[in-house]
């Protein structure tokens, strides 16, 4: 194996999958968004982001590179949060972009399933699936631009967790590009299939690490002929926490979401995002609820339930008053709600983000302690606190004040309110990624506190599927 790229290796490329596809950022190439990450915080640089059509350009792509001692980081939409899709500084690595292989091979309705490529986007799988009176429920705000196997490489999860779990427990089988240039099918559209390890639960959450995911056979499910939206205003995170133990035993399966969200973030959306937030009203409630119910039998049907459960939960004072979406723009508003608060946060300025996880239980407290914590040491600092409460998952955001907002300072807040946070969900027996993954951001937090024995296994799973390290080196698992 050699290990100095040289122009032989661009020539292959080329001549492999076409130099239209091969982009070349010193050629005067826009390679901007291959190299930027979404948050703006990673830049890298890249030999060569390449952009295959099919798994067969893959493994060939995954051979030249193993030749010429090169690593590839698998992108799809390069939608990651934690800078698990970006090349490093070295400008010696490609990006293999997979946004080429975007069919959608098939559709069977018979078995609720369908079979896309790597690059599909989601929104565009949803769209296959209502095309044939399916629904696919994976939901992100990102749907428009990230792809389904970008989904699967981190596990996503999104709003409807709590009803139909993450992209894991959506996907039936894989299709993956090993990193000694072999193609794994695993596209079984089995529901049951114990026939030895789980190599796609392994591949699934990954973050390409251990195999580039070229294809998928997801789950489908029957499209609910109903659905009722609500937002809904709560006196504290505990009174909306009842709220969902009633809204669990009242709507069982049909409860499908189920997000929080502070009074905090819901004032950066009127101040920035005022049109998103024109379905608040003028309350200024501490904390509102976004509650969605979907009925296997009609409209009506959602409605009712749901009109009956808010009115029990108002006699317990577990709300104080609620809206009900009256039609479908009004339930599309009432999601844009949710969904905007990250670009509110964008505009806003700089944040100390954490996705983290805590029994559903335990949140309130889990709150109350750790604003109680950060704001005693850093009174001026604001909390954007939001997320899908009836999973456990918040998204649990910092402001810094303004003499910690730039440069070393800044490092050092940063530092320091990951440390009180983590510590707080090491407390309660929690994650500090609930699904936004490991990638660069927070691998030495990983290796700082998950146990030793998974550490271990972490690292012989990658040695066994990747001795050379040639996948997605540097991220996710720790060195």
């Amino acid at each position: 194996m050699t290990t100095v790229p040289d122009a032989s290796l661009l020539s292959s490329l080329r001549q492999l999958v076409g130099t239209p596809h091969v982009l070349v950022p010193d050629d005067g190439n826009d390679c901007e968004r291959h190299l930027l990450d979404w948050r703006k915080r990673y830049r890298g640089q890249a030999l060569a982001i390449v952009k295959p059509a099919n798994a067969h350009e893959v493994v060939e792509v995954v051979k030249l590179c193993t030749q010429h001692g090169i690593s590839i980081v698998p992108q799809g939409g390069n939608t990651s949060l934690v800078g698990g899709s970006v090349p490093d500084s070295s400008g010696q690595q490609i990006v293999l972009s997979l946004t080429r292989m975007n069919r959608v091979l098939q559709v069977d309705s018979a078995n609720l399933s369908m079979t896309v490529e790597a690059g599909c986007l989601l929104a565009d799988v949803q769209a296959a699936a209502a095309h044939e009176g399916l629904l696919f429920p994976l939901r992100l705000a990102s749907e428009g631009t990230c792809t389904i196997g970008g989904n699967l490489a981190t596990n996503a999860g999104g709003t409807q967790v709590l009803r139909y779990g993450t992209a894991r427990e959506l996907c039936l089988g894989l299709e993956a590009v090993t990193a000694q240039g072999e193609i794994w099918n695993g596209l079984k559209a089995l529901r049951k299939d114990n026939s030895g390890y789980a190599l796609r639960d392994l591949l699934i959450g990954s973050e390409g690490t251990l195999g580039i995911i070229t294809a998928a056979t997801l789950r489908l499910y029957p499209k609910p002929r109903g659905t009722c939206t609500a937002l809904i205003h709560c006196p504290s995170l505990l009174a909306a926490t009842r709220l969902l133990e009633r809204s669990r035993r009242h709507l069982d399966a049909g409860l499908t979401a189920f997000e929080v969200m502070a009074a905090f973030p819901l004032a950066l959306l009127r101040r920035h995002e005022p049109e998103a937030a024109r379905m608040l009203g003028d309350t200024r409630a501490p904390w509102t609820v976004l509650l969605e119910h979907s009925s296997s039998d009609s409209e009506d049907h959602a409605r009712e339930r749901l009109e009956s459960l808010l009115t029990e939960a108002h006699e317990q004072r577990e709300c104080v008053d609620a809206v009900i979406a009256a039609n479908g723009p009004q339930q599309q508003a009432m999601w844009l709600v949710r969904e905007s608060i990250p670009l509110a946060e964008r505009t806003e300025g700089l944040m100390v983000k954490h996705d983290i996880g805590v029994p559903t239980s335990s949140i309130s407290d889990f709150v109350e302690r750790t604003e109680g914590a950060i704001l005693q040491r850093w009174p001026e600092a604001r909390i954007v606190c939001f997320g899908h409460l009836a999973d456990g998952n918040l998204h649990y955001n910092v402001q810094p004040p303004a003499e910690y907002a730039h440069g070393d300072a800044l490092q050092t807040f940063e530092r320091e309110v990951n440390t009180v946070v983590f510590d707080m969900v090491d407390a309660y027996q929690g994650t500090i990624s609930a699904e936004h993954g490991i990638g660069l951001l927070r691998r030495e937090e990983l290796a700082r506190r998950k146990p030793a024995a998974a550490l271990t296994m972490m690292r012989s799973i990658k040695q066994a599927l990747d001795p050379h390290g040639i996948l997605n080196p540097g991220r996710t698992v720790p060195n």
